[in-house]
Protein backbone atom coordinates (compact mmCIF):
# COMPACT_ATOMS: atom_id res chain seq x y z
CA UNK A 1 0.00 0.00 0.00
CA UNK A 2 1.25 3.44 -0.87
CA UNK A 3 2.26 5.11 2.38
CA UNK A 4 1.64 8.52 0.90
CA UNK A 5 -1.97 7.77 0.03
CA UNK A 6 -5.00 8.95 1.98
CA UNK A 7 -6.22 5.37 2.36
CA UNK A 8 -2.99 4.36 4.08
CA UNK A 9 -3.29 7.31 6.48
CA UNK A 10 -6.91 6.44 7.34
CA UNK A 11 -6.17 2.74 7.84
CA UNK A 12 -3.09 3.51 9.94
CA UNK A 13 -5.03 5.94 12.14
CA UNK A 14 -7.86 3.45 12.58
CA UNK A 15 -5.49 0.66 13.58
CA UNK A 16 -3.74 2.93 16.09
CA UNK A 17 -7.05 4.02 17.63
CA UNK A 18 -8.17 0.42 18.06
CA UNK A 19 -4.78 -0.60 19.47
CA UNK A 20 -4.73 2.23 22.01
CA UNK A 21 -8.33 1.47 23.00
CA UNK A 22 -7.45 -2.19 23.59
CA UNK A 23 -4.42 -1.25 25.69
CA UNK A 24 -6.43 1.22 27.78
CA UNK A 25 -9.22 -1.30 28.32
CA UNK A 26 -6.75 -3.98 29.37
CA UNK A 27 -4.97 -1.58 31.75
CA UNK A 28 -8.25 -0.45 33.29
CA UNK A 29 -9.40 -4.04 33.77
CA UNK A 30 -6.06 -5.01 35.28
CA UNK A 31 -6.15 -2.15 37.80
CA UNK A 32 -9.83 -2.43 38.72
CA UNK A 33 -9.28 -4.99 41.46
CA UNK A 34 -6.51 -2.88 43.01
CA UNK A 35 -8.62 0.28 42.80
CA UNK A 36 -11.58 -1.47 44.42
CA UNK A 37 -9.32 -2.78 47.19
CA UNK A 38 -7.98 0.70 47.88
CA UNK A 39 -11.52 2.13 47.99
CA UNK A 40 -12.56 -0.57 50.45
CA UNK A 41 -9.54 0.10 52.68
CA UNK A 42 -10.31 3.83 52.71
CA UNK A 43 -13.92 3.09 53.65
CA UNK A 44 -12.80 0.81 56.48
CA UNK A 45 -10.49 3.54 57.79
CA UNK A 46 -13.36 6.04 57.76
CA UNK A 47 -15.62 3.68 59.70
CA UNK A 48 -12.88 2.95 62.21
CA UNK A 49 -12.27 6.67 62.73
CA UNK A 50 -15.99 7.01 63.51
CA UNK A 51 -15.41 4.75 66.53
CA UNK A 52 -12.24 6.62 67.49
CA UNK A 53 -9.85 4.01 66.12
CA UNK A 54 -7.03 5.45 64.01
CA UNK A 55 -5.01 3.06 61.84
CA UNK A 56 -3.03 3.28 58.63
CA UNK A 57 -3.86 1.48 55.41
CA UNK A 58 -1.72 -1.55 56.26
CA UNK A 59 -3.69 -2.20 59.47
CA UNK A 60 -7.18 -1.22 58.32
CA UNK A 61 -8.56 -4.55 57.11
CA UNK A 62 -7.28 -6.57 60.07
CA UNK A 63 -8.52 -4.03 62.61
CA UNK A 64 -11.88 -3.70 60.84
CA UNK A 65 -12.41 -7.48 60.91
CA UNK A 66 -11.48 -7.59 64.60
CA UNK A 67 -13.83 -4.81 65.70
CA UNK A 68 -16.71 -4.86 63.21
CA UNK A 69 -18.12 -8.37 62.95
CA UNK A 70 -21.79 -7.58 62.41
CA UNK A 71 -23.50 -5.58 59.68
CA UNK A 72 -26.94 -5.48 58.09
CA UNK A 73 -29.38 -3.30 56.18
CA UNK A 74 -32.39 -1.51 57.64
CA UNK A 75 -35.38 0.01 55.89
CA UNK A 76 -37.11 3.23 56.94
CA UNK A 77 -39.47 1.25 59.18
CA UNK A 78 -36.43 0.12 61.18
CA UNK A 79 -36.63 -3.50 60.06
CA UNK A 80 -33.47 -5.51 59.45
CA UNK A 81 -33.02 -6.81 55.90
CA UNK A 82 -30.72 -9.29 54.22
CA UNK A 83 -28.08 -7.78 51.98
CA UNK A 84 -24.52 -6.60 51.54
CA UNK A 85 -24.14 -3.70 53.97
CA UNK A 86 -20.53 -2.94 53.06
CA UNK A 87 -21.16 -3.03 49.31
CA UNK A 88 -24.34 -0.93 49.39
CA UNK A 89 -24.25 2.19 47.21
CA UNK A 90 -25.29 4.64 49.91
CA UNK A 91 -25.78 7.55 47.51
CA UNK A 92 -28.32 5.55 45.50
CA UNK A 93 -29.96 4.18 48.65
CA UNK A 94 -30.57 7.68 49.98
CA UNK A 95 -31.77 8.94 46.60
CA UNK A 96 -34.22 6.07 46.13
CA UNK A 97 -35.35 5.78 49.77
CA UNK A 98 -33.75 2.34 49.88
CA UNK A 99 -32.33 0.25 52.71
CA UNK A 100 -29.30 1.67 54.49
CA UNK A 101 -26.34 -0.08 56.12
CA UNK A 102 -25.66 -0.46 59.83
CA UNK A 103 -22.31 -1.70 61.15
CA UNK A 104 -21.86 -2.91 64.72
CA UNK A 105 -18.46 -2.43 66.30
CA UNK A 106 -17.41 -3.78 69.68
CA UNK A 107 -15.24 -1.25 71.49
CA UNK A 108 -14.04 -2.00 75.04
CA UNK A 109 -16.71 -4.69 75.31
CA UNK A 110 -19.62 -2.45 74.29
CA UNK A 111 -21.55 -2.23 71.03
CA UNK A 112 -21.34 0.90 68.90
CA UNK A 113 -23.71 1.33 65.96
CA UNK A 114 -22.14 2.92 62.87
CA UNK A 115 -24.52 4.68 60.49
CA UNK A 116 -23.85 6.09 57.03
CA UNK A 117 -24.43 9.73 56.08
CA UNK A 118 -24.64 11.42 52.70
CA UNK A 119 -25.31 15.03 51.66
CA UNK A 120 -24.12 18.01 49.63
CA UNK A 121 -21.61 20.71 50.51
CA UNK A 122 -20.62 23.87 48.65
CA UNK A 123 -18.79 22.26 45.71
CA UNK A 124 -19.86 18.65 45.78
CA UNK A 125 -20.95 15.70 47.90
CA UNK A 126 -20.12 15.34 51.58
CA UNK A 127 -20.45 12.07 53.44
CA UNK A 128 -19.38 10.28 56.56
CA UNK A 129 -20.09 7.85 59.33
CA UNK A 130 -21.44 8.49 62.81
CA UNK A 131 -21.41 5.99 65.65
CA UNK A 132 -23.89 5.80 68.51
CA UNK A 133 -23.58 4.10 71.87
CA UNK A 134 -25.26 0.84 72.86
CA UNK A 135 -28.52 2.70 73.59
CA UNK A 136 -28.50 4.17 70.06
CA UNK A 137 -29.16 7.72 71.26
CA UNK A 138 -25.78 9.29 72.07
CA UNK A 139 -22.91 9.94 69.65
CA UNK A 140 -19.75 7.98 70.37
CA UNK A 141 -17.75 9.20 67.38
CA UNK A 142 -17.95 10.61 63.86
CA UNK A 143 -15.96 11.03 60.67
CA UNK A 144 -16.68 13.39 57.78
CA UNK A 145 -15.34 13.44 54.21
CA UNK A 146 -15.84 15.61 51.15
CA UNK A 147 -15.09 15.65 47.44
CA UNK A 148 -13.99 19.22 46.85
CA UNK A 149 -14.71 21.68 49.65
CA UNK A 150 -12.48 24.74 49.98
CA UNK A 151 -9.10 24.02 51.64
CA UNK A 152 -8.74 25.79 54.97
CA UNK A 153 -12.47 26.50 55.12
CA UNK A 154 -15.20 23.93 54.40
CA UNK A 155 -12.62 21.19 53.91
CA UNK A 156 -11.89 21.40 57.64
CA UNK A 157 -14.92 19.19 58.31
CA UNK A 158 -12.60 16.24 57.70
CA UNK A 159 -10.30 17.26 60.55
CA UNK A 160 -10.41 15.47 63.94
CA UNK A 161 -11.15 18.66 65.88
CA UNK A 162 -14.50 18.98 64.10
CA UNK A 163 -15.48 15.33 64.55
CA UNK A 164 -14.64 15.46 68.26
CA UNK A 165 -17.28 18.14 68.81
CA UNK A 166 -19.95 15.50 68.28
CA UNK A 167 -18.79 13.18 71.07
CA UNK A 168 -21.51 12.74 73.69
CA UNK A 169 -24.19 14.69 71.79
CA UNK A 170 -27.75 13.31 71.93
CA UNK A 171 -29.80 12.85 68.78
CA UNK A 172 -33.08 12.80 70.72
CA UNK A 173 -34.31 15.48 73.14
CA UNK A 174 -35.38 14.87 76.75
CA UNK A 175 -38.86 13.84 75.57
CA UNK A 176 -37.43 11.24 73.21
CA UNK A 177 -38.17 13.27 70.06
CA UNK A 178 -35.60 13.05 67.25
CA UNK A 179 -33.78 16.39 66.85
CA UNK A 180 -30.48 15.45 65.18
CA UNK A 181 -27.42 17.61 65.97
CA UNK A 182 -27.29 21.16 64.64
CA UNK A 183 -24.15 22.70 63.15
CA UNK A 184 -24.24 26.40 64.01
CA UNK A 185 -22.09 29.49 63.55
CA UNK A 186 -19.35 29.64 66.19
CA UNK A 187 -20.64 31.35 69.32
CA UNK A 188 -24.28 30.75 68.44
CA UNK A 189 -26.65 28.17 69.88
CA UNK A 190 -30.00 26.53 69.28
CA UNK A 191 -32.86 25.91 71.69
CA UNK A 192 -33.89 22.38 72.61
CA UNK A 193 -31.34 20.60 70.46
CA UNK A 194 -27.74 19.41 70.74
CA UNK A 195 -25.39 21.47 68.59
CA UNK A 196 -21.74 21.95 67.63
CA UNK A 197 -19.78 24.93 66.30
CA UNK A 198 -19.34 25.06 62.56
CA UNK A 199 -16.18 26.04 60.69
CA UNK A 200 -15.44 29.77 60.48
CA UNK A 201 -15.59 30.76 56.82
CA UNK A 202 -17.17 27.44 55.85
CA UNK A 203 -20.80 28.43 56.35
CA UNK A 204 -22.31 26.75 53.28
CA UNK A 205 -20.38 23.53 53.81
CA UNK A 206 -21.50 23.43 57.45
CA UNK A 207 -25.09 24.06 56.41
CA UNK A 208 -24.71 21.04 54.14
CA UNK A 209 -23.36 18.96 57.02
CA UNK A 210 -26.26 20.12 59.20
CA UNK A 211 -28.78 18.99 56.58
CA UNK A 212 -26.86 15.77 56.00
CA UNK A 213 -26.99 14.90 59.69
CA UNK A 214 -30.71 15.51 59.94
CA UNK A 215 -31.70 13.82 56.67
CA UNK A 216 -29.44 10.82 57.20
CA UNK A 217 -30.26 10.15 60.84
CA UNK A 218 -33.95 10.70 60.17
CA UNK A 219 -33.85 7.67 57.88
CA UNK A 220 -32.57 5.57 60.79
CA UNK A 221 -34.92 6.89 63.49
CA UNK A 222 -37.23 3.87 63.63
CA UNK A 223 -34.24 1.55 63.87
CA UNK A 224 -32.76 3.69 66.64
CA UNK A 225 -36.01 3.52 68.59
CA UNK A 226 -36.39 -0.22 68.07
CA UNK A 227 -34.91 -3.15 69.95
CA UNK A 228 -33.36 -4.56 66.76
Amino acid sequence: MNRDSNIYTIVYAAVMVVLVAVILAFTSQSLRETQKKNEDIDKMMQMLRSVRVIVDATEAETTYNQLIKESFLVNKAGEKLEGDAFGTDVAKAFAKDGALPVFVATIDGEKKYILSMRGAGLWGPVWGFISLDKNKDTVYGADFSHQGETPGLGAEISQPFFSKEFYGKNVFNAEGVFKSIAVVKPGKGVEGQAYVDGISGGTITCQGVDRMLYNSLDRYVNFLKSNN
